[in-house]
C-alpha cells in the first residue's frame, strides 16, 4: 500500500488547510486510516483516525477544529482528508497519513503503512 500526502504549507494563525492522502490500495475501503503529526524534536502523535466504517477519534487538542473524512465510494479516489480550521502555532508539525488493516489504532507503532509527510507551518 502506497500513501501520498499533500496539502501542507504556511498559514497564518486562525487560517485553514486541507490535507489529502491518496492510496494505491486496491481495496482502500478495508483499511483504517489516520493522520499523525510530529513537531521538531518530539514524538509522532495521533491527530485523528477514521475506521473503515467511518467512526472517528480525535486528539483533545484538535477536537472541534479538525475534521477527518474519507472518500471510498468515488472510483479511483481512495483518499482520506484532514480539514484543519482555526490553526494555531502549536499545530506546526510534519503531518503523516497512515493505514492499518486490523483496527482503528491510536498508536503510531500499530500502523503498517505510511505516507511521506507534509509540512504544516502556522505562523504570522
Amino acid at each position: 500500500v502506497q500513501l501520498q500526502a499533500s496539502g501542507g504549507g504556511l498559514v497564518q494563525p486562525g487560517g485553514s488547510l486541507r490535507l489529502s492522502c491518496s492510496s494505491s490500495a486496491h481495496i482502500f475501503s478495508i483499511y483504517h486510516m489516520a493522520w499523525f503529526r510530529q513537531p521538531p524534536g518530539q514524538e509522532r502523535d495521533l491527530v485523528a483516525n477514521i475506521s473503515n466504517t467511518g467512526s472517528t477519534t480525535y486528539a483533545a487538542s484538535v477536537k472541534g477544529r479538525f475534521t477527518i473524512s474519507r472518500d471510498d465510494e468515488a472510483a479511483q479516489k481512495n483518499t482520506v482528508y484532514l480539514q484543519m480550521n482555526s490553526l494555531k502555532p502549536e499545530d506546526t508539525a510534519i503531518y503523516y497519513c497512515a493505514a492499518v488493516g486490523i483496527y482503528a489504532a491510536t498508536s503510531a507503532t500499530d500502523y503498517d503503512y505510511w505516507g511521506q509527510g507534509t509540512q504544516v507551518t502556522v505562523s504570522s
